[in-house]
């Protein structure tokens, strides 16, 4: 087989990620705490003041039900293990960092053992430290990166989290449920019969070709995973896979219809619910949705009946601290060929693009200093919950379920936003906006890495 000098660079950082994700995976066989398996839940406001910047806009009012940040403190099976999620587009590279270690300061546990998300609203901040200090560095408006808010915040919410441990409650079953969502989620990506992508369907679509296409691959399935103390339910966490916009660019922060649907089933449960965006980078709901503001309140009902059924067929099981194991796997994922640091830093000192070029180099960079992304597994007896990094393609999250059918598998995505897009290795190569060098960092050769890592997690 001839092998390219051109191709070779993509080839080893496809084979050391694989390397990687087999030879750092590690689970956790730390003895269990004699108190016995306990549940700590967090819940505060992540919405900025108004005159922040959002992703796009600056803010100029806050909407009914506000941002939040929620997430649970699982004690008694080796240290602590955090999982997290937040109302905002993405936290990314070194504010990703920051997150983790903060939580890890607060609940008194390892940054290994934090998984932190966002749901990818869209009317929400960003944080990404790395872009600031880029900025920073050339003296150029940081713009939508500006962190002084993000970083208060962050000591509040340390504190948040370390007063709740307090309140840790006894953890006697997990429920495991599933429901079908119609009519929200579609495949973003409209192909031709040559295989190419023929049309964008994004998150809002007013093209009625378009719209009629079928729906494509998607994962319909909604999933909740639940914590008990006997009869009593602490708390259930969440999963479906779709971009979570309805419309957006209005200034008003908002959690959008994932968080409307959220919402729904808390007043009708009265009980705290913790949601995560699955592998939605390519799903979106434009099939269905025409970006009017009438129908935000639809596919939040249509989303909230999903997870309704996921709660109705929720099936209980007796868990202990012995069948919890929390296991994380490193992979350097590659960099998209087409970045090139000195370009990049060129295009600094343009005018058009800036903030692109700056995420792109933040990514960059960290690629070159061997920086790791951990991917994590938290067993919890016959329940996985895989935790994944970026705007992940769907094919991922199906993946993970066919390796393990024996299994129930709840997928959570939009992690480290660093790499952006995350496509299948093919789709590189059809074209569309998710895998163009704007929006994806990364190499067609991440698809290898990636399922090394998922593969590695699921081997036991």
């Amino acid at each position: 087989m001839h092998i390219s000098l051109r191709s070779l660079p993509i080839l080893l950082a496809c084979l050391a990620g694989i390397l990687s994700a087999v030879l750092v995976a590690a689970d956790d066989a730390t003895p269990a705490s004699p108190e016995g398996l306990r549940l700590a839940t967090f819940d505060l406001d992540a919405t900025p003041q108004v005159g922040s910047r959002l992703a796009y806009d600056t803010m100029k009012d806050v909407g009914p039900l506000g941002l939040r940040c929620r997430g649970i403190v699982l004690l008694g099976a080796g240290q602590p293990i955090v999982l997290c999620a937040v109302d905002w587009i993405g936290i990314a590279n070194e504010g990703h960092d920051a997150f983790r270690a903060t939580l890890a300061a607060a609940a008194g546990t390892t940054p290994d053992r934090i998984a932190v998300h966002v749901l990818h609203q869209h009317d929400a901040p960003i944080c990404d430290f790395s872009t600031e200090r880029i900025l920073k560095k050339e003296n150029l408006d940081t713009q939508t990166f500006d962190s002084t808010w993000q970083r208060q915040w962050l000591e509040h919410f340390g504190k948040v989290v370390a007063g709740c441990l307090s309140k840790a409650a006894p953890v006697t079953h997990v429920g495991w449920g599933e429901g079908k969502v119609e009519e929200v989620a579609s495949n973003r990506r409209v192909m031709g019969p040559d295989g190419k992508v023929v049309g964008v369907r994004y998150t809002a679509c007013k093209d009625e070709a378009l719209r009629a296409a079928p729906e494509g691959t998607i994962d319909p399935m909604a999933t909740a995973v639940s914590f008990w103390n006997g009869e009593n339910p602490l708390v259930v966490l969440t999963y479906y896979a779709t971009h979570p916009q309805s419309y957006y660019r209005t200034g008003i922060a908002n959690p959008d219809f994932p968080g409307m649907a959220r919402y729904f089933r808390e007043q009708e449960l009265s009980l705290l619910h913790v949601h995560f965006t699955g592998a939605g980078g390519n799903i979106g709901a434009g099939k269905y949705n025409d970006g009017s503001p009438a129908m935000r309140p639809i596919l939040a009902k249509r989303l909230a009946a999903g997870l309704k059924k996921a709660w109705d067929s929720s099936e209980k099981k007796a868990i202990t601290s012995a069948d919890v194991s929390w296991k994380t796997a490193g992979v350097a994922l590659p960099p998209s060929v087409g970045l090139k640091a000195d370009e990049l830093r060129d295009k600094l000192k343009t005018t058009d693009g800036i903030l692109s070029s700056a995420m792109q180099l933040a990514w960059l960079e960290r690629c070159q200093q061997g920086h790791q992304i951990e991917l994590h597994r938290l067993r919890l007896g016959n329940v996985d919950i895989l935790h994944f990094p970026g705007e992940l393609f769907v094919e991922y999250q199906l993946e993970a379920k066919r390796l393990a059918p024996s299994r129930h598998v709840a997928f959570a995505a939009y992690g480290d936003y660093g790499p952006g897009y995350i496509g299948t290795e093919i789709s590189y190569g059809e074209g569309g906006y998710e895998t163009q060098p704007t929006s994806s960092f990364v190499a067609p050769s991440v698809e290898p890495v990636l399922m090394g890592g998922l593969k590695a997690l699921l081997a036991d």
